[in-house]
């Protein structure tokens, strides 16, 4: 027995996610805790100031929550129809709120009454703000304007005017708070300058926008529309440096974590995705539930919420208390034991593994024990690799023909089963397709004698398998064209790079080679 090598069955195994820093760090957010509300939760924000409560705007009311109970503190229900976009200001005391009502909203966070009423707009008003440093605020409609108000006098001091459609996106620049950005739904972003009451600039993202975001220092804005995240430039006048393709459905709210060290969205494909803003790739993924329309995370990413559209805050948060100090050099380690200060060696017990009873039956050329055991509903229900590992040894040891083949109708049906079930998994495709070719011929003969239900699994396991090969060689048509265009791609940049002179060669290269 000490020479028998058993069945490596963990070259299957699914492989886990790559452990990364930030994998570790965003994995520490607990499981996400559900609160239902009433309709689809327009907009998520966090109070700036401990214990950090979040607004949630949801059908005709803003509500307060707290991060650690995840209960309702406050409700500011002054609204007749929906609420919409409802914002802290910087210290913490005031919220401020659109609605469909075409007003705005002011509310003192501890009394929870009505400060000021901001009349003026013709339609809804979706996003609204706090201009930094200064009594004013700003205030996005569908009306296509962009308004700036005064907060001691409720008088319009600034109106813009220039898009073509609903006005659902905007922000001021936290830096320089005379410049306002506003997206519409006519995939236009634009400029504005309260000083000169003027637009100064646009950009078109070609698809509706649905959130804009300024990133740190104020030289780059992101805006999020269809399913490209728009990275753009506006010291350089708006230029685009890039775009983020990271969804597949409509992205439509972005968010900063870490001290601006990371990029959120949240997107309908029910995906957050978070970036390291100096690459912007990808870091993690998170997945929710449904759909998400808002997404809010608390200055010390303590708290992450995600609004969806069937009514759901689904809200994750991070333990009080993280263990991450290192451990006092009183002890050191020794496979993962620790072993006390003084003490020369322990000897470690012997732990013997016990034998599963595949490899018991192998051992012993009992392969049709060895097959009956690994299609036992418990092996292949959770560790289907131990099954495609039995067989494979079976077809190594060319035994695989007389084990079917002495096989009773039960097993065979148990077998063709686990060829539907897992047949289009990629772990076991390529294996598990050359071996139910073999089943098949096998069992050829004695198809005839088969009842009518081994003979249905057995059609649906030829269509199968005629399936895969389709889809097999629709791939290998794709991979052949993808492999065309890049070479198109390659030539046509080499060509461009012909009639410049040699010492300007590695600058054309460098320009137009990626």
């Amino acid at each position: 027995m000490s020479n028998f090598k058993r069945l490596n069955t963990k070259i299957y195994e699914k492989k886990g996610p790559e452990i990364t820093p930030d994998f570790v760090y965003w994995k520490q957010l607990g499981k996400p805790v559900l609160v239902k509300e009433f309709g689809p939760v327009d907009y998520i924000d966090f109070s700036p100031k401990e214990p950090h409560y979040f607004a949630v705007t949801c059908s005709v009311r803003v509500q307060l929550y707290n991060p650690i109970t995840k209960l309702v503190v406050k409700n500011l229900s002054r609204f007749r129809e929906n609420a919409y976009g409802a914002v802290f200001r910087s210290d913490g005391t005031l919220i401020l709120a659109g609605g469909e009502e075409k007003n705005v909203k002011l509310f003192d966070v501890s009394t929870k009454s009505m400060l000021r009423l901001f009349k003026g707009h013709t339609a809804p008003v979706h996003r609204v703000g706090f201009i930094p440093k200064e009594p004013q605020i700003v205030s996005f409609s569908d009306d296509k304007s962009v308004r700036v108000w005064d907060i001691p006098t409720e008088n319009i001091l600034n109106t813009f005017e220039g898009h073509n459609d609903y006005i659902r996106a905007g922000v001021v620049n936290p830096d320089v708070p005379n410049i306002i950005l506003s997206g519409g739904y006519d995939g236009m972003v634009k400029m504005w300058d309260t000083r000169t009451n003027k637009e100064v600039m646009k950009m078109n993202h070609t698809s509706a926008v649905e959130s804009l975001l300024y990133m740190p220092g104020g030289g780059m804005v992101l805006s999020a529309g269809g399913t490209d995240i728009k990275i753009w430039d506006v010291i350089a006048g708006g230029k685009l440096r890039g775009a983020i393709a990271q969804h597949h459905k409509t992205v439509t709210c972005l968010r900063l974590a870490s001290n601006g060290k990371r990029l959120l969205s949240g997107s309908l494909d029910r995906h957050v995705k978070i970036y390291d803003v100096g690459t912007f790739k990808v870091v993690h993924t998170l997945d929710f539930p449904n759909g998400i329309l808002s997404l809010g995370v608390s200055p010390d990413d303590s708290t992450l919420t995600a609004g969806l559209v069937d009514g759901v805050i689904a809200v994750q948060r991070r333990p009080d208390q993280i263990e991450t100090e290192v451990k006092p050099k009183t002890a050191f380690q020794h496979k993962s034991r620790e072993i006390p200060v003084g003490v020369d060696e322990i000897v470690p017990s012997l732990e013997h593994e016990s034998e599963a009873k595949f490899d018991y039956f192998l051992r012993k050329f009992e392969y049709s024990k060895a097959l009956n055991s690994a299609l036992k509903p418990i092996i292949v229900n959770k560790h289907p690799e131990k099954t495609v590992a039995v067989l494979r040894e079976l077809q190594k040891r060319k035994a695989l023909p007389k084990t079917l083949k002495e096989k009773d109708l039960k097993t065979i049906k148990n077998v063709i089963k686990f060829f539907l079930k897992y047949l289009t998994d990629l772990r076991f495709t390529k294996f598990l397709t050359d071996v139910a070719d073999e089943f098949l011929d096998i069992i050829a003969e004695d198809v005839e004698d088969f009842p009518k239900d081994v003979g249905l699994l057995l059609v649906q396991l030829h269509e199968s398998l005629v399936k895969e090969e389709k889809l097999i060689n629709d791939l290998a048509q794709v991979e052949g064209m993808m492999q065309t265009l890049l070479a198109a791609q390659v030539s046509s940049h080499f060509d461009q790079c012909l009639p410049i002179k040699v010492k300007q060669t590695n600058e054309c290269t460098a320009l137009n080679v990626k």
